[in-house]
């Protein structure tokens, strides 16, 4: 497969993944997390499906188009190690949604910044929310779900936010 079927059939993965991701929490309040911004085609998009929603936006350096660029009441700049552990101080409400696509193309950076968002985000969403992204997060306050039809396992991953005993 070529680098760029590879490119479009991982994309059409997360567009499917955050549709599905915006029908499963349809009745759940809560504000969406982006952790990635990139060029902001992610952002644009859950703006569009979630028009209700307030977006919050973890970005090391900001480098999307101008359109696409949060303002600065939902834009937290900075490591993703030390912006997402702090964020419930800027987030008014646990999260809905969250996005994590925060794959580089460093395996270890990439394994260890999985790790980091697997214990950190959680605690950031509400019961019964949905998280979407392009790693694998191990956490078991986080259920993997059903990918929708036509999305290859290990492509895209869905978790559902779920409490868990003591």
């Amino acid at each position: 497969m070529s680098r760029l079927d590879s490119f479009i059939r991982r994309l059409t993965a997360q567009r499917a993944c955050l549709d599905r991701a915006a029908e499963i929490i349809r009745d759940l309040d809560g504000p969406v997390l982006e952790l990635g911004l990139g060029n902001g085609r992610t952002y644009d998009h859950l703006r569009s499906i979630l028009p209700d929603r307030e977006i919050f936006v973890f970005e090391r350096k900001v480098a999307a188009h101008p359109d696409c660029i949060p303002d600065d009441a939902h834009l937290i700049s900075g490591d993703l190690a030390e912006t997402l552990p702090r964020a419930a101080e800027r987030i008014p409400a646990p999260a809905a949604l969250a996005h994590a696509d925060i794959g580089s193309g460093d395996a270890e950076a990439t394994a260890r910044n999985a790790a980091r968002v697997a214990v950190a985000l959680p605690v950031l969403l509400a019961p019964g929310a949905v998280v979407a992204a392009d790693q694998p997060l191990d956490d078991p306050r986080l259920r993997p779900i059903d990918l929708p039809e036509g999305v290859a396992p290990g492509r895209y991953h869905l978790y559902l936010r779920v409490e868990v005993p003591e």
